[in-house]
């Protein structure tokens, strides 16, 4: 049987292929949670089969909503958020303490057809090796800030309109050195989401690239138990 993921982080999906399965990553646009969800539930919808959703850090806000597509059978959080449905990244993140990252966040506007621009929010290009980019290489991290993709100010307020997580089993990763998103974050969402397998490491937020065989290990174990 064939084995999709759509979503899997990039660090982690060289593992998965070197294994033999089969692993889609589908860019997604940081514009909007419910666009960015639909995009990617359009991508999963076209797969003969039955997938895998996995999803690093926003990704798993994203993987939370559309993972109500028919043929998805199981959802893994890495290092992200796992919302509620009417949750907010907003709302969870603002019931604990700040991360590291938020001292170190800018803004700018991006034009928006026909309203009001819209506001990017990324990660200050001199912090960003330490805060984001923990643990990886120096001359990658340096490459990875100044060709970051920034998350639209407008994804962080909006709710979700669906919890996948409540009918499809769910596994996860938390990187308890995590400098982007509160370890306790993490936990919380694997706890409220009844993850079955949840594995803790003690690595940085971009665990997909520092612990890729680790993160593929997880996300492998999971596609055995339900595809």
């Amino acid at each position: 049987m064939r084995e999709h993921r759509p979503g899997v982080p990039t660090g982690s999906a060289a593992d998965l292929l070197e294994r033999g399965l089969t692993v889609r990553v589908p860019p997604v646009g940081n514009r909007s949670l419910a666009a960015d969800a639909a995009y990617v539930r359009s991508v999963v919808e076209q797969v003969e089969g039955p997938v895998l959703l996995a999803g690093h850090s926003y990704g798993g806000a994203v993987i939370t909503v559309a993972g109500v597509a028919e043929n998805v059978v199981g959802l893994v959080h890495v290092s992200g958020y796992a919302l509620a449905e009417g949750e907010s990244l907003g709302q969870l993140q603002g019931g604990f303490p700040d991360s590291d990252l938020a001292a170190h966040l800018g803004s700018t506007p991006y034009p928006v057809e026909g309203g009001e621009p819209g506001t990017d929010v990324s990660v200050a290009v001199e912090a960003f090796p330490a805060v984001f980019a923990a643990g990886v290489p120096e001359a990658t991290a340096k490459v990875l800030a100044v060709s970051q993709r920034p998350l639209s100010a407008f994804a962080f307020g909006e709710p979700a309109s669906a919890a996948a997580w409540r009918t499809r089993p769910s596994g996860g990763v938390v990187s308890s050195a995590d400098r982007t998103i509160d370890p306790e974050v993490e936990r919380f969402g694997h706890t409220r989401a009844g993850v079955r397998r949840t594995v803790e490491l003690d690595a940085p937020h971009l665990v997909v690239l520092t612990h890729p065989r680790e993160v593929a290990d997880v996300i492998a174990a999971a596609a055995a138990e339900v595809v």
